[in-house]
């Protein structure tokens, strides 16, 4: 674990919210579903920002490496659909990122109720650091801003998450899947580009940057500001996703994605069993 994740301030202890923490993770290893952790414990908003870093640190144990951070529940489409009405963020690690155009294996992936988002996800060429951290400052640190798919997924039974849940369990992140194209941002209008996703060939949904707190680059900023509090950076090379543009669309065995975003470009995604 990156030595300043660790300066994160807890009133609960690691040893209460350890025998959490290994629910969770075993359920990610083993791609089945539990109970949600707010069902029948107390646990703090802090406390599951705790076991969220206690899972990231077993998984760097198991040889993942961190190369990025995501942002969730951005959007009043998918606030609305989870019940979820303010944002968190995870963490991307190799393991979870797929080449465009991939054919995923569900089982493989240990994927267990996947939903498919389309967002941009912007690379950044420079440290950003909060707090104080603007739209403005965003645009100047990222390199190039790119078509992704973020299949999130949940170990937490039918979905059923309270904002405690989804932090706990990495915001709910599952595998992520970046266009090849790699736009520099300076001359876009990221709150007006448009994404148009398809499902099997047809238009399932379509929707604009601006449903990402007003701009993508917005949310990019909470994050570096929230993480900022605790010492914490978004580094230079890092890959942000930004948060869906559209509502999440549930991915069954079979299914083709492909969306395109004005301006940006175009990614693809395709599931197995």
């Amino acid at each position: 674990m990156p030595p300043e994740v660790k300066s994160v301030a807890h009133t609960q202890s690691i040893a209460e919210l350890h025998p959490l923490a290994e629910r969770l993770y075993r359920a990610l290893r083993e791609g089945v579903t539990i109970e949600p952790l707010t069902f029948s414990d107390d646990l703090s908003i802090e406390g599951a920002y705790r076991i969220s870093l206690q899972i990231l640190e077993r998984r760097e144990a198991d040889g993942e490496i961190v190369i990025g951070k995501k942002i969730g529940v951005t959007s009043k489409p998918v606030q609305d659909m989870l019940g979820v009405h303010q944002p968190d963020f995870g963490f991307l690690t190799d393991r979870m990122q797929f080449e465009d155009g991939a054919c995923i294996s569900i089982k493989q992936a240990n994927l267990i109720q996947p939903r498919a988002e389309g967002e941009i996800a912007f690379i950044l060429k420079d440290e950003l650091l909060g707090p104080g951290i603007t739209r403005e400052d965003v645009l100047r640190a990222t390199k190039s801003v790119v078509a992704c798919f973020e299949i999130v997924d949940s170990r937490i039974k039918d979905w059923k998450i309270a904002i405690q849940d989804t932090i706990a369990d990495n915001a709910s992140c599952g595998v992520f899947v970046l266009g090849q194209h790699r736009i520099d941002p300076t001359d876009l209008d990221l709150a007006n580009v448009r994404l148009d996703m398809k499902r099997n060939g047809e238009l399932h949904s379509s929707g604009l940057g601006s449903a990402v707190q007003g701009h993508p680059a917005e949310a990019v900023a909470w994050l570096a500001n929230t993480l900022g509090a605790f010492g914490m950076p978004l580094r230079a090379g890092e890959i942000i996703l930004s948060g869906s543009l559209v509502p999440l669309v549930p991915v069954q065995p079979g299914d083709h994605f492909e969306l395109s975003i004005s301006g940006i470009g175009c990614a693809s995604i395709r599931f197995t069993e």
